[in-house]
């Protein structure tokens, strides 16, 4: 057991253990299998433990450690991919996790799962993104047929360093660069509700899939018709954890 699990606080997720500490003035959370199998993980980007965990059950039955770094309320900006590097660091050489993670971006955290896999696609095995945010402007600046949110949105421009009228021009969001994340061919399970108001999915996922058809990168397209924001997630997991599991193994080795 390496330090920071010795000094841990140890609580119960449904039956596993689950380890809490402090990492770089935030709270890291990792929860592990009852067998791990070999020394695969997964990082949950944002809500850990809000409901609609199906998918991560599952894995985790499988043999997979559930992760969590809480740097909520940044958006998946720069210094949240900064923050995220020294998280991956740790799990990779202290805790020696595989190389590999699988990102579980579900809303605004697809930000964070989509800009790490830009950033670092090599440390990718794949990404599940439920009813993602992939453009600031759809959600949470409600530019688009979204609903939008007043305070995340003057929260997120502050992150980005920008406003109102320099956000227009610009093109740093995953969904204006999803032809690049197809490129590098990180494998991509996406689920979305058809009739998403938060977070229309033609305005988020729609672009990334039609990038990663376009560019036969490894994708898996689940749309839930009638389905608003919520619930997250499908009530059977099995096509979803089968997919990650599947590019898991074959990127990891």
């Amino acid at each position: 057991m390496n330090k920071y699990l010795e000094n841990a606080e140890l609580r119960d997720f449904y039956g596993y253990k689950y380890y809490v500490f402090e990492f770089k003035g935030h709270t890291a959370h990792v929860i592990l299998p009852h067998e791990q199998k070999k020394n695969y993980w997964m990082w949950r980007a944002e809500f850990l433990d809000c409901g609609f965990d199906w998918v991560d059950m599952d894995m985790l039955k499988r043999g997979y450690a559930l992760t969590y770094y809480s740097i909520c309320d940044m958006y998946g900006c720069p210094e949240a991919v900064e923050l995220m590097d020294g998280f991956y660091r740790l799990m990779t050489e202290e805790f020696g996790f595989a190389e590999k993670t699988i990102f579980f971006g579900f809303s605004r955290g697809g930000l964070y799962s989509a800009n790490f896999a830009l950033k670092y696609p090599e440390r990718c095995a794949a990404l599940y993104l439920d009813a993602p945010v992939l453009d600031i402007k759809s959600w949470p600046g409600g530019l688009g047929t979204g609903l939008g949110a007043e305070r995340e949105w003057a929260e997120c421009l502050e992150w980005y360093r920008l406003d109102r009228s320099t956000v227009l021009a610009w093109r740093g969001n995953p969904a204006e660069r999803a032809d690049e994340l197809a490129a590098f061919g990180v494998p991509a399970a996406i689920v979305v509700g058809d009739s998403d108001r938060d977070v229309p999915h033609r305005e988020n996922a729609e672009l990334m899939v039609a990038a990663y058809e376009k560019a036969g990168a490894p994708l898996l397209y689940i749309v839930k018709p009638g389905c608003d924001h919520h619930p997250h997630s499908i009530e059977d997991p099995t096509p979803v954890s089968e997919f990650l599991e599947k590019w898991a193994e074959a990127l990891n080795g």
